[in-house]
C-alpha cells in the first residue's frame, strides 16, 4: 500500500492512512487494482491508525477505519474478495522494556477492531509485529470485542528471531494457544531469506501458515525494490511444498507480483499439515519442549521459606529476581512462582511478579496460586505459554480453572485428589487423573498441554504410601501417554539429612516416568541425579552434558548469600544490587574509576552478548537500567561534594522530518545515556532546522538520526546537508530499518549504525 501510494502521489511526510478520508478513490483504485490481480484477500490502509500515532492528526481511529474498509469493500464488490483490517504496531515498547501498560495496548487495540468489525470487515490481521507481548494484547482485544477471524503475523531477521528477541516457536505456542485462526511472517525479507524461516513455522505449527515477503530492499533514492516481479515469483514457487495456506507479498509487491503469483499458485492443492504435536512451554524468548527432565524451580514460593516471606510483605522484588536468575543458572528450565500470603494482595503481586521475573529471565514460568482470581490475572499478564498449577479432580475446580486456561492458551498441571482427598491406591489416583485429561479434552486442551502430579506424599507419615505414588506415575505415563510432574521434596517432611531422602526418591521416580520434577536447583545432589539419570537413559549421548557439567567444574551451591557485586548485578539487570554494590564501591574507589573500571566493562559485557545473539533487548534494556541505579548514586555522592556529574560529551538524537516511529531512536537514546553520554533526544517528526537549531545550541559532536519509512529518507539527506551547510563541526550517525551502510554513505553520514549496541561503539570512537 505504501509503495502503492507513492506512485499515486504520497509526499514525504504525509501519512498513508489519512489518504483513505482525503482521497479515498485513489485508496479505492489500489485496492481494486490488487483484486483484479488475483487477491483473495486485501487489506485495508490502516496499518498504522491507532490513537497513539493519530494524535494531533485531526482524525479519530474510527473516522480512518471507516473510510478504509469502506475503500476496500468498494474495491470487492463484485469478487469474492474478502476485506482484512489490517493493524500494525503500536509503536511504543511494552512494560517491561519500555512504558506501555499491556492493558493501556489493549485498549488501543480495542478501539480498532471494534470500529473494524462496525464497519464491515471480514477479518483482522495482526502484521509486521516483533513484540509477542504486543500481539498478546491485539489478539485478546480482537477475541474478547469482536467475533471476526484473527490472523497474526510477525517480521523475523535473518537468525529467525524479531527485534525483541521472539523466536518462531514461541511466537507459534503462545498464538496457537490464544486462540488465532491464522499465523504468518512477513516484511524484513525476500522470499530466499524468508523460505527456512517459513519452514520452521509450518514443522512446528497445526494452524495455517501465511507468508507475505518483501520483493528486497528498495534503492532509497527512487525506491524501486530490487527483486523484480518475474524474480518474486520464481523464488517463491519453493513454497508450494511447504504447506503454507496462503502467499501474498508486503513492502514493494505491486499488482503485477500478485497477478504473476496467482497465475503461478492457481491450482495448486494445499498440502495437509502433519505437524506432531510436542509439549511446550514458553517466555517470547525460550521455547521448552517437555521431551526429557526438565526442571522446574521451586524457590519462588513462600512456603518454609522466611526471606522470601519478608521480600513479599516488603515488595521487595529484587529478592525475587535474584532467586529466579540463580535457579535459571543452576539448570532450572520452568520457574514455579507463587506468591502467596495472606496478609498481601496476592493479585497484585502476582502480577508484579510475572513482569518483573520476566524481564531479567528468559525462562517460562509455572503461575501457581490456589486463588483463581490470581491465576487468571498472571495468565492475562504473562507474556508467552505458561504452565497453571493448578487444577484436581473435583468437578467445580475444573469447570472453572479449564476454560481459562484454555481462553489464555496455558499447560496445565493436574492433582490426582478429589472432593474426598488424595486417594491411598495407586490405581484411584490414576481413574482421578484420567478423568482430569478427559475434561480438559472437553474445554479444547490436547493431552499435550496436560501434566498430572500424582502427589508425593510424605515418607515419615505415610511411608506405604511412597510406592503408590511411584506406581501412579508408571500408569499414568504409560496408560495416558501425558507428562507428569512432582514436588519431590515433599517426600522428607520430619526426617533428617532431609536432601538424601529427596535425592533418592527422585532418582526413583525418575526411573517410574517422572518428567517435570519441581527442585531446589541449586542443590547440587539433586541436580547430579538428574544428570546421571539422563547419561544412564541414554538421553544425554556421550555424556556430553555430565561432561560440561562436571568436568573440572565448580557445582552450584545452594543457599549463597554473598553481596553481589556491581557488574554481575548490572549484567542480570538488577536495579537495587546496582545501586547498593555502587554505594559500597565508593568506599574504596573514586566515581570516575566505578564507571571505567565497573560499569562500563558491565555495559560491554551485555553488549557484546546481545551482538551475539545470547542475550536479547529486553535483557539490554534492564541492564541499562540497573546502570542507571549505579549511576544515580554516584551523581548523587558528587553532588553531595559539590563536584560535577561523571557525564560525558554531548549527544544529539532526533527521528527525522515526517517519520513518527521512535521506538529505536528511543533505546539508543537509552543505551547511549547509561554509557554515561549526555543525551539531549529532540523527539521525533523534527525538521532540519530543528536539528541544526539544537545541535548548535549544544555545541554536540555527535548527532543521531532515525528513521523508519523510506519516503522519509529524503529528509534524513537534507538534514546532513543542513548540517554541513551550517558548518557545525560534528559526525552524523544514521540508523532504521530502511537503511543500509551503503545508502548511509550515500546521504553524507559518517556512520551507519545497524543497531543501539552499533551506536555505542560509534560514540566511543567519536567522543571517547
Amino acid at each position: 500500500m505504501g509503495t502503492m501510494l507513492q506512485s499515486k502521489g504520497l509526499s514525504p511526510g504525509e501519512r498513508p492512512d489519512l489518504y483513505s478520508v482525503t482521497h479515498p478513490d485513489i485508496v479505492t483504485q489500489i485496492n481494486r487494482a490488487y483484486v483484479e490481480a488475483g487477491s483473495e484477500l486485501i487489506c485495508t490502509n490502516t496499518f498504522g491508525t491507532n490513537a497513539k500515532k493519530l494524535e494531533g492528526s485531526g482524525y479519530s481511529v474510527r473516522d480512518i477505519v471507516f473510510a478504509a474498509t469502506a475503500c476496500a469493500r468498494k474495491a470487492c464488490e463484485g469478487t469474492h474478495s474478502r476485506v482484512m483490517l489490517d493493524i500494525g504496531p503500536i509503536g511504543e515498547m511494552l512494560v517491561p522494556a519500555g512504558t506501555l501498560e499491556f492493558e493501556e495496548a489493549y485498549s488501543v487495540f480495542r478501539e480498532i477492531v471494534v470500529a473494524g468489525e462496525e464497519a464491515g470487515a471480514d477479518l483482522i490481521l495482526f502484521e509486521t509485529m516483533t513484540d509477542l507481548y504486543e500481539v498478546k494484547a491485539g489478539v485478546l482485544a480482537a477475541k474478547e470485542n469482536t467475533n471476526l477471524p484473527v490472523l497474526a503475523s510477525m517480521t523475523f531477521e535473518e537468525n529467525g528471531r524479531t527485534f525483541t528477541g521472539c523466536c518462531i516457536e514461541s511466537m507459534v505456542a503462545t498464538l496457537e494457544g490464544l486462540g488465532v485462526d491464522g499465523l504468518g511472517i512477513n516484511c524484513s525479507l525476500g522470499p530466499v531469506e524468508v523460505f527456512p524461516l517459513a519452514r520452521r513455522m509450518c514443522e512446528v505449527a497445526s494452524l495455517p501458515v501465511f507468508i507475505k515477503a518483501n520483493a528486497g530492499l528498495p534503492d532509497p533514492g527512487s525506491g524501486v525494490y530490487n527483486i523484480s516481479a518475474q524474480q518474486f515469483c520464481e523464488e517463491m514457487k519453493e513454497y508450494k511444498a511447504l504447506g503454507v495456506a496462503a502467499i501474498g507479498g508486503c513492502c514493494g509487491t505491486t499488482p503485477d507480483y500478485v497477478r504473476l503469483l496467482a497465475a503461478s499458485f492457481r491450482g495448486v492443492v494445499i498440502q495437509q499439515k502433519v505437524s506432531v504435536r510436542k509439549s511446550v512451554v514458553c517466555s517470547a524468548i525460550k521455547a521448552v519442549t517437555v521431551d526429557r527432565v526438565t526442571v522446574i524451580g521451586e524457590n519462588i514460593n513462600p512456603t518454609g521459606k522466611k526471606r522470601l516471606k519478608e521480600a513479599l510483605r516488603n515488595g521487595n522484588m529484587d529478592y525475587l529476581l535474584e532467586q529466579a536468575i540463580a535457579q535459571e543458572k543452576a539448570g532450572a528450565k520452568v520457574l514455579d512462582v507463587n506468591v502467596g500470603l495472606p496478609e498481601i494482595d496476592e493479585v497484585s503481586m502476582m502480577v508484579s511478579a510475572i513482569k518483573a521475573i520476566q524481564s531479567v529471565s528468559n525462562l517460562p514460568l509455572q503461575i501457581d496460586s490456589t486463588r483463581v482470581d490470581v491465576i487468571e490475572a498472571g495468565l492475562r499478564v504473562y507474556n508467552g505459554k505458561p504452565i497453571v498449577n493448578s487444577v484436581n479432580g473435583e468437578q467445580a475446580v475444573l469447570d472453572q480453572l479449564l476454560p481459562i486456561c484454555k481462553k489464555y492458551g496455558a499447560a496445565v498441571v493436574g492433582l490426582t485428589l478429589d472432593e474426598k482427598g488424595i486417594p491411598t491406591s495407586a490405581e484411584e489416583r490414576f481413574i482421578i487423573a484420567e478423568k482430569i485429561v478427559n475434561e480438559a479434552a472437553k474445554h479444547g486442551l490436547t493431552r499435550e498441554d496436560v501434566y498430572i502430579d500424582c502427589l508425593t506424599l510424605t515418607a515419615s507419615a505415610q511411608q506405604e504410601d511412597v510406592k503408590e505414588t511411584l506406581d501412579a506415575l508408571k500408569m499414568v505415563k504409560e496408560r495416558l501417554g501425558v507428562r507428569t510432574v512432582l514436588g519431590v521434596s515433599n517426600i522428607s517432611f520430619g526426617l533428617p539429612n532431609r536432601q538424601q531422602i529427596n535425592t533418592s526418591f527422585l532418582t526413583l521416580a525418575l526411573a517410574h516416568g517422572l518428567d517435570m520434577p519441581i527442585i531446589n536447583p541449586l542443590s547440587e545432589p539433586m541436580m547430579a541425579s538428574i544428570a546421571s539419570f539422563n547419561v544412564l537413559y541414554n538421553y544425554d549421548e556421550q555424556a556430553k552434558e555430565y561432561l560440561e557439567c562436571y568436568a573440572g567444574t565448580t557445582p552450584p551451591v545452594e543457599n549463597q548469600d554473598t553481596e553481589m557485586s556491581l557488574q554481575d548485578a548490572v549484567l542480570q539487570g538488577l536495579k537495587k544490587p546496582a545501586a547498593m554494590a555502587a554505594r559500597r564501591a565508593l568506599k574504596t574507589l573514586k566515581p570516575e574509576d566505578i564507571v571505567n573500571g565497573m560499569l562500563i566493562p558491565a555495559l560491554d559485557i551485555v553488549g557484546n552478548d546481545f551482538e551475539k545473539g545470547t542475550c536479547y533487548l529486553p535483557q539490554l534494556l534492564q541492564s541499562a537500567n540497573a546502570a542507571v541505579e549505579a549511576f544515580d548514586v554516584l551523581k548523587t555522592h558528587l553532588e553531595a561534594l559539590g563536584q560535577e556529574d561523571v557525564k560525558k560529551d554531548k549527544i544529539l538524537v532526533a527521528t527525522v522530518k515526517g517519520d513518527i516511529h521512535d521506538i529505536g531512536k528511543n533505546i539508543v537514546k537509552t543505551i547511549l545515556a547509561n554509557y554515561g553520554y549526555q543525551v539531549i533526544d529532540l523527539g521525533r517528526d523534527r525538521s532540519p532546522e530543528q536539528i541544526v537549531k539544537a545541535a548548535v545550541e549544544h555545541r554536540v559532536r555527535l548527532v543521531g538520526l532515525s528513521a523508519l519509512m523510506t519516503t522519509t529518507l529524503g529528509a534524513m539527506k537534507e538534514t546532513i546537508l543542513a548540517l554541513r551547510e551550517a558548518g557545525i563541526a560534528c559526525e552524523v550517525m544514521v540508523g532504521g530499518a530502511v537503511l543500509t551502510p551503503e545508502y548511509a554513505a550515500f546521504i553524507g553520514a559518517d556512520y551507519y549504525a545497524k543497531d543501539a549496541k552499533a551506536s555505542v561503539d560509534i560514540a566511543k570512537k567519536v567522543l571517547g
